[in-house]
Formats: structure tokens, C-alpha cells, sequence
């Protein structure tokens, strides 16, 4: 299984208090690299893009002149876009090379037809058009969707990160062939993804659950909602923001999931497709993160086994 990732993602410095924190990443390559089966990963770098081929891409999804404030803030030596989402000198190429990493992420599979994870930082479903927060600064997610289309018909995006992506919400609303499919606490931040929340063409599936959930409230949401939902839109290529944040170690959240139930999840998810690019979004205590993507990636590589 191909997992994309490089250090530079470390350079996007948020601070020594921050939830979000480049600790995440060390902690989960630190995890995959010592199981038994580290061998059958191929890890890629991102590709060398053009950088205004980037930013055309990232200019799909986010208007010019947030994409410009937020190079500004981090020409100026850094600073905040909101009260949670904060910019050092080295963001904006951190955070424009994970959106690349997600469209290598879109190329691979599409290529191999096999699952790809990509490890980056900072996370993006809470991103909007026109502002970040939430720790989020450009919306890896949205931006891969639709520079997928230039290769496939449907794109679904299916977010089990424990906060609902508003700013992924918001960006594929009016976008028939993207649909949006979320799992998340509620009420809790940011507010949005209520049940009547469908998007203008029907593309959008939001299932809020209420604090303290588990497996067995989430199974068959899973079961009869999300995966249903998905053979009936029949994606050509499935999105997941995997937030691992649900996890009932983690410090901002209140749900009770285990990280091997995201390998079920994940198994779930391969039924409908093998096309799928999994993209790092949330997910704070180290051990529970590291422990989740664990899961999901031997989940797809005891699948890759079986064919």
C-alpha cells in the first residue's frame, strides 16, 4: 500500500500547546514502520508540482483573495486565521504541498485501482471558500474531489472525523457529481451538518450522533445509511477524511470508538470500492491516532492478501 508522506508536513509549527502538532505524524509513521508487515508499505513523497498548477487547483475550491491572505500572514512570519487555526513562516508551502500530496493521492489510485493513504498536515474539511479554521487551511479533501474529475464521472467524499466538515460542505453544496457524506458528534462544533442539511442536489448525507456513541450506534449507520448511499450514487473514486478523533482517548471529543473500529469501517468502505484515497484530517492523543491508522491500513493490506 502506497502512503504518502513527507517531513517537510513537520515544518507547519503551530505551537508548543497546540492539539494540532507535528507529533501526530512522527507518532503515526513511528507506529507503522515497527508492525510486522511495514515491508509491503511503499512510501512516496509528493511530486515535485507546478506550483501555479497548485494553486490553480487550490483557486477551484477557495477564493484568490483568502489564498493570498494566507501566503501574506505567512510571508510576515505567521499569525492567526482564527482563534484556533494559527500560520508560521513555513505554512502556506506546508499546507499547499499537502494539498498536493492529496492529488497524488487521486493519481495513484486511480492508476492502481488499489487504496492510498495520505499522511499530511494540516487537515482541511473545516476550511471554507473564503477563510480557514478549525486548524484548517486549504480543504485537502474538496480540492482533490474535483481535480478528480478531470479523470472520473462521481466523487464522493465520505468524513468519519468526529466534527462535521462544514467547509467541505459548503464548497461541494452545488456540485452533482461530488457527494458529501458525514459522521460526526452533535451538537458540537463547528455547529453545522444537520440531518436536513441535503445539498442542492441531493449529494449531501449528514448523520449526527450524540456524544458517548460506539461501534454499535455507529455500525449500523454505516450499514444502512452511509453504505447504501454510496452504491446508489456509485462513485468512481471514494474520498474518505479520515479523522480519527472519535476515538474515546481523545481529548476533544466525547464519542467511544476503539481505533479497530476503523478498520471495520474501512473494510465496509472496500466492498463498495478499492478505489479509495484516505487523507489524514483530526485525531489528538498520539497512541489512539497511531493505533487507528494501524487498523485501516491492515484492514487494506489483509484485503490486498485475499485477491
Amino acid at each position: 500500500m502506497d502512503i504518502i508522506y513527507t517531513d517537510e508536513f513537520l515544518n507547519h509549527q503551530t505551537g508548543a500547546f497546540h492539539p494540532e502538532t507535528s507529533g501526530r505524524l512522527m507518532a503515526i509513521a513511528t507506529a507503522l514502520k515497527h508492525q510486522s508487515w511495514s515491508d509491503r508499505l511503499e512510501w512516496q513523497i509528493p511530486q515535485n508540482r507546478d506550483p501555479q498548477q497548485l494553486r490553480a487547483e487550490i483557486a477551484q475550491c477557495h477564493s484568490v483573495n483568502y489564498i493570498d491572505r494566507v501566503k501574506a500572514i505567512a510571508n510576515n512570519g505567521g499569525g492567526m486565521i482564527d482563534a484556533d487555526t494559527i500560520l508560521s513562516e513555513q505554512s502556506y508551502d506546508v499546507a499547499v504541498l499537502a494539498v498536493g500530496a492529496w492529488l497524488d493521492g487521486v493519481d495513484r489510485v486511480l492508476e492502481t485501482t488499489k487504496p492510498v493513504f495520505t499522511l499530511s498536515r494540516p487537515p482541511g474539511h473545516h476550511a471554507r471558500r473564503d477563510v480557514g479554521m478549525g486548524f484548517c487551511i486549504f480543504n485537502n479533501a474538496a480540492i482533490a474531489a474535483n481535480y478528480a474529475l478531470k479523470q472520473v464521472e462521481r466523487v464522493a467524499i465520505l468524513d468519519w472525523d468526529v466534527h462535521h466538515g462544514n467547509g467541505t460542505q459548503e464548497i461541494v453544496w452545488d456540485h452533482p457529481q461530488i457527494a458529501y457524506i458525514s459522521t460526526h458528534q452533535a451538537p458540537f462544533y463547528p455547529g453545522t451538518g444537520q440531518e436536513d442539511e441535503t445539498g442542492s442536489n441531493g449529494n449531501i448525507l449528514n448523520l449526527p450522533l450524540p456524544a458517548g456513541s460506539a461501534i454499535a450506534e455507529y455500525l449500523p449507520i454505516f450499514t444502512e445509511r452511509i453504505i447504501p448511499f454510496l452504491i446508489d450514487f456509485k462513485p468512481d473514486l471514494l474520498i474518505i477524511s479520515a479523522g480519527f478523533d472519535a476515538n474515546s482517548a481523545d481529548p476533544l471529543a466525547s464519542m467511544n470508538l476503539k481505533p479497530q473500529d476503523f478498520g471495520i469501517f474501512t473494510e465496509l468502505c472496500l466492498n463498495v470500492t478499492p478505489k479509495i484515497l484516505l487523507g489524514l484530517e483530526g485525531g489528538y492523543d498520539f497512541p489512539t491516532l497511531s493505533e487507528s491508522v494501524v487498523a485501516v491500513v491492515e484492514t487494506v493490506l489483509f484485503r490486498e492478501n485475499l485477491s
